[in-house]
């Protein structure tokens, strides 16, 4: 079974929810879960955008990555 390749900005995508899954596991056990169904949800909202408007998909891309990076924080130990 061959894997379907994916278009560079769908790699671009795939690599920020890695990194934020990634970020999750720093922090504290017991906001775990609100971070992920955050960043999940955020991920979801945006799933109608057609494959095709490179535009909003480099728009969402530069948020999610600035908001990754502002959660990143240690400060920052949960999220509703």
């Amino acid at each position: 079974m061959r894997m379907a390749r994916h278009s560079g900005l769908q790699r671009e995508v795939l690599s920020l929810y890695r990194k934020c899954l990634r970020e999750i596991r720093r922090k504290p056990t017991e906001s775990k879960h609100n971070f992920k169904s955050f960043a999940r949800s955020e991920f979801e909202k945006h799933m109608s955008i057609s494959k095709k408007d490179f535009g909003a998909i480099e728009y969402l891309l530069r948020k999610g990555s600035r908001q990754l990076e502002m959660y990143s924080s240690p400060g920052i130990r949960n999220i509703r």
